[in-house]
């Protein structure tokens, strides 16, 4: 009987004020709760709803979100506009937020080259408890940078008890399945928590809690928003996707989806029952727009606002005068400083990792404007390292001065990995092999960040490699590193185009080096090698001589990376440079390595030569120029050309056909290439002095298991190969 009561004085309430009639004054202004769900991104539809609250006059006495609509709530609680909501979404690449990793080219040279042979994504950590895995596919480092960004966290600690409208934000605590509420503490740790789906994005520690996306207990909080400010009428925002037909489940992925979606609908449906005739209910119409398509935040805005003005005449009920709403808004607005001059930077306490070793990255100087962008960079190149749960940064004023403090947090479960990788080569005119490869990391072994690293290929290609790295400093400018590498191939020898014999070569070789990092360039070493060479045929034509050679010498090497992906740059150049001389085999072997890419559009175009000579002597057969196979005169047979003093260049061009979906690195790409090559001396091939040409089509894109490369290479003579390649090549 009450219901019908409340609704037909909010029916009367209506009509007079579409009729432009006097509403009498109440005795006690109505207070007025916004409750905004959580939808991923569909929860960008808030935004409209924003902006038909403010066109219409609607002042809110407190605000309560879950999920993206946490998200949303903070913002607006903090004193950011609709307006400016909507030109912060435009502005965000929201395929680069849900990478958390570096840009290559800003990663560390060891971190480099765990990289080029290992899969991401394959790390277990080594603890007393045995193997952990990562806790979501996303650990959400950009994200958090994003959240500060959002709400000027550069200008100055945001905290949720400090606001002008009073807000709550709704988590899940994973360990209990409890409710959590943030009504104090940091605004962009409150925001991140609630929005971390579970095996997409990393839980968020908090106070001995591990907490996930608030929409497992409470989507749609109308209690919670009814109870933080006392409030007469709620205004609920429900931005839910509707569970997926049967016939549309199938994978693991979409059965989650859908029980979390079960668990969110049903809390829903708890929620909304707790609803009265006086509040209003929005449920945009958000057609096809699913919860992970962020870049389609701006149809999902207007969608919000078509779904506020279906309720117009309800909303208008709690329109204000112009003169009563704008006191609302000075009351609540919020004036940031444009601009902070930081006097201190401060690293906050570590475990095991050198402090020294975090601030090296970090740009900001004393005495200087805060420079955000710089800052955010700087962070990633700090996580990159792939020590740290999570790097974040606080802005504080201690004593009138303006404190940037750097929080590195360090992994919980250990800084000893097992790291995991794969390769698989198909070629037309060689064998196939495949190769499974893990390594062993330990590290920071001491203060300075000593570690060692063990790894072993088994299959095609075998090989095993011992390092130790030690630093000499706390920065890591310089360092020792002995190693030991042994490895075998098959090497077929041709003779033109006929392959006369099966070439075992069995490598290992002891070396200890002197080198110095070049910040995000790479680095410089100098040193000794001991090689010991086994060579002998297991199938031959003609009769080969075994090789059993042992000799030293000593070794510089120059490598410098700035791409900004290792297998499908976009842009950047590396070059690579490396002598090595032997007096015991009375020769010495230059070699030069030079790329580059350049990106216009959806095109990339691509360039590399190399050039490879002996300074004296001449290059022994195990030590020579190798050349054929992809994208190394594609049109012949891996290391069909054996020779001296060789150049070799190549010119490509890749039209980026896809794009790989949200939270997976690359692009799908179809390319082009054009090749040359000249041997001074051609050991394998009777063409004189002439150069040798290729061609190559391919397709190729990253992919969860690595680089994927299917190509067809080609000569003027009329020789062709065939290949495809996967993995951690």
């Amino acid at each position: 009987m009450n219901m019908r009561k409340e609704i037909h004085t909010r029916f009367i309430l209506a009509l007079l004020v579409c009729c432009g009639l006097a509403v009498p004054a109440m005795a006690e202004p109505v207070r007025t709760a916004l409750v905004l769900g959580g939808g991923g991104a569909r929860g960008a539809a808030h935004i409209g709803v924003l902006e038909v609250l403010e066109r219409e006059r609607i002042p809110i006495d407190c605000v309560v979100g879950t999920s993206m609509g946490a998200l949303v709530a903070g913002s607006y609680a903090a004193g950011l506009s609709p307006k400016k909501m909507r030109k912060k979404l435009a502005e965000a690449d929201w395929t680069d937020i849900f990478l958390d990793v570096a840009d290559f080219s800003q990663l560390s040279y060891r971190k480099k080259k765990v990289s080029q042979r290992y899969l991401p994504g394959t790390e277990l950590g080594v603890t007393h408890k045995g193997f952990q895995l990562q806790s979501g596919v996303v650990a959400g480092e950009k994200i958090k940078l994003f959240f500060n960004q959002l709400v000027d966290s550069n200008l100055g600690e945001r905290n949720i008890e400090q606001l002008a409208i009073p807000l709550a934000i709704v988590a899940t605590d994973i360990g209990t399945g409890e409710r959590v509420v943030f009504r104090e503490g940091s605004l962009t740790q409150a925001m991140r928590a609630s929005m971390s789906v579970p095996g997409l994005m990393a839980p968020v520690e908090y106070k001995g809690r591990k907490l996930v996306d608030g929409g497992l207990v409470d989507n749609v909080p109308v209690v919670l928003g009814r109870e933080l400010c006392n409030a007469d009428r709620v205004i609920a925002v429900n931005v839910g996707s509707p569970l997926r037909e049967p016939e549309n489940i199938g994978s693991m992925f979409s059965v989650t989806a859908q029980m979390i979606g079960t668990l969110t609908k049903q809390n829903v449906e708890r929620s909304l029952s707790s609803l009265t005739g006086q509040d209003i209910y929005i449920y945009p119409d958000l057609g096809t727009i699913k919860a992970s398509e962020f870049a389609r935040y701006d149809e999902a805005a207007d969608a919000g606002r078509a779904g506020a003005e279906k309720q117009l005449m309800f909303l208008r009920t709690l329109s204000v005068d112009q003169n009563t709403y704008s006191a609302w808004k000075k009351k609540n607005k919020y004036a940031p400083k444009t601009e902070i001059v930081i006097d201190e930077v401060r690293i906050a306490p570590t475990k095991r990792i050198h402090r020294d070793y975090v601030a090296r990255q970090i740009q900001q100087l004393p005495g200087t404007l805060l420079d955000r962008p710089e800052l955010e960079q700087d962070l990633i190149r700090i996580y990159g390292d792939g020590f740290y749960q999570n790097v974040d940064y606080r802005v504080v004023n201690e004593n009138d001065k303006n404190i940037l403090e750097v929080v590195a947090r360090e992994k919980d479960a250990s800084l000893d990995y097992l790291i995991f990788g794969f390769s698989i080569d198909n070629e037309y005119r060689q064998e196939s092999n495949f190769n499974f490869r893990a390594a062993y990391r330990n590290t920071w072994l001491n203060s300075y960040g000593g570690e060692f690293f063990a790894s072993a290929d088994v299959g095609g290609k075998p090989r095993v490699e011992l390092d130790f790295y030690q630093p000499l400093d706390t920065r890591h400018h310089f360092f020792i590193e002995p190693n030991y590498l042994r490895k075998r191939e098959e090497i077929s020898i041709f003779i033109d185009d006929e392959r006369i014999a099966e070439y075992q070569l069995d490598t290992s070789y002891t070396e200890v080096v002197l080198g110095s990092n070049l910040g995000g360039y790479g680095q410089s070493r100098l040193g000794w090698r001991d090689y010991h060479v086994n060579g002998s045929a297991d199938l031959s034509s003609i009769t080969l001589p075994d090789v059993n050679e042992r000799f030293g010498g000593f070794l510089y090497e120059l490598n410098l990376d700035r791409r900004n992906r290792l297998y499908f740059p976009s842009h950047g150049w590396r070059a690579d440079i490396s002598y090595f001389d032997s007096h015991h085999e009375d020769y010495s072997k230059l070699a030069a390595d030079l790329g580059g890419a350049y990106k216009l559009g959806d095109y990339v175009l691509s360039i590399r030569t190399a050039y490879i000579t002996s300074v004296k002597g001449q290059l022994p057969i195990y030590d020579a120029v190798m050349l054929g196979g992809f994208l190394k005169m594609s049109g012949y047979a891996s290391n069909q050309i054996l020779g001296d003093e060789a150049f070799y260049g190549h010119l490509r061009t890749e039209k980026i056909i896809g794009r790989m979906p949200l939270g997976l690195n690359g692009d799908l790409r179809l390319g082009f290439g054009l090749e040359a090559a000249k041997l001074e001396k051609n050991y394998t091939m009777s063409v004189g002095d002439d150069w040798l040409d290729s061609g190559v089509i391919y397709l190729g894109g990253e992919t969860p298991f690595g680089p994927l490369y299917m190509g067809y290479g080609f000569t003027s003579r009329g020789d062709y190969n065939l290949y495809l390649q996967l993995g951690a090549l």
